[in-house]
């Protein structure tokens, strides 16, 4: 059965409120002393270097009112682990060759498995198909390996803010006025064809390769410290899930230069090599990057992909699906605008800023734990 001393909670912000706590605090046992939306009190171990940089970090999360998964030793209070749950609905559930339950999350493109031989399979399947039938929020927890280890109903912090979590993603329905506005469109650029060089504006539209890089490394520069993750940084270095927040902040700051841009979309069963996961490598159903019009010789232009999750360069759409592992994976372009695909917008982007400073707590936490990126141990 799931650990009976798990709690998944919310953590009442330390007063003063606002005031970060130091890292390296080492005063008395009441200064690691945590408290809980329930009234109860428990402490991080003060002998254990790590409880600082915890306390900082549950500090952050209580002030955003997002929920931790807490194990409590019931004899002293002492909290021995810290998880940060995905609050999410359960949109998909299939068995795998290997007898391996497929877990569909929204929103999370990480692909999440639970194992046959998992010692609480049976108390998880049936947590999991009530909240896909119900399509209420949960909160899934899973360790740094990628082990499913609880589910559980999402109850929000009565005194915290509301968690931007978006609903199912709408397909749009089909207009029948499109196919009008398509055809009244050929017609104005015939016409535009005939008296003026329109493919010549366009072309110039489109950056330079040097200016494409100069993009690239700007994107890269925001990345996030493992160990601080001051807001407003990009976590990069957390590539398992949250690429989607990664991707509209990154369009958003492109635009602030002056620039706009796509997004493409890669849905298939991924797996990609890279060292900043303590695995070695990471599981998708889908993942997303932006992309930019880049200028060649006579006129062309082809489009780059923005990705310094994965890469340190921009880099074509073939080189960027093959190095994801699916031959046979789907490719969409979109618009820029497109926050969660096929529907899903956001205009304020609230959404982007809770779920880059979600992923943020994760890479600190993982960091904490495990160390920063990269890992040593992978190739």
């Amino acid at each position: 059965m799931a650990n009976p001393n798990a709690v998944v909670t919310h953590v009442l912000p330390f007063p003063p409120a606002g005031r970060r706590v130091p890292a390296g605090a080492t005063e008395g046992s009441r200064r690691f002393e945590i408290a809980l939306v329930d009234g109860r009190r428990v402490r991080l171990d003060p002998a254990d270097p790590r409880s600082g940089p915890r306390l900082g970090l549950l500090h952050d999360l209580g002030e955003r009112g997002i929920p931790v998964y807490l194990e409590i030793d019931p004899g002293q209070g002492l909290v021995t682990r810290v998880l940060i749950p995905l609050v999410v609905r359960v949109v998909d559930l299939r068995s795998g060759a290997d007898g391996a339950l497929e877990i569909g999350l929204h929103p999370s493109h990480a692909r999440h498995r639970l194992a046959a031989d998992h010692p609480d399979r049976e108390e998880l399947v049936a947590a999991l198909r009530a909240a896909h039938r119900s399509g209420e929020l949960v909160a899934v927890t899973r360790d740094d390996d990628g082990t499913l280890v609880d589910v559980r109903a999402f109850r929000p912090s009565p005194d915290g803010p509301d968690l931007p979590v978006p609903g199912l993603p709408v397909r749009p329905r089909f207009d029948w006025r499109h196919p009008l506005r398509s055809l009244r469109d050929l017609r104005a650029r015939l016409w535009y064809w005939r008296w003026w060089p329109w493919w010549w504006c366009w072309w110039w539209r489109c950056v330079s390769p040097a200016r494409a890089q100069q993009l690239f490394d700007a994107m890269k520069a925001t990345g996030c410290p493992p160990l601080t993750v001051p807001a407003p940084c990009i976590p990069f270095l957390y590539p398992e899930d949250g690429c989607w927040a990664r991707a509209h902040e990154m369009r958003r700051l492109m635009l602030a230069l002056g620039h706009g841009s796509r997004k493409i979309w890669i849905h298939g069963a991924l797996r990609t090599p890279t060292r900043n996961s303590p695995q070695c490598e990471v599981h998708w159903g889908w993942h997303v990057a932006p992309t930019l019009c880049v200028r060649r010789w006579l006129l062309f232009a082809r489009r780059l992909v923005i990705d310094p999750s994965l890469f340190d360069t921009p880099v074509t759409r073939a080189v960027w699906k093959g190095i994801q592992g699916d031959p046979s994976a789907a490719l969409t372009d979109t618009h820029g605008s497109l926050y969660l695909f096929p529907g899903t917008t956001d205009p304020d982007h609230s959404g982007t800023s809770y779920y880059l400073a979600f992923y943020r707590a994760q890479l600190q936490n993982r960091a904490i734990s495990l160390g920063p990126p990269p890992y040593a141990h992978c190739p």
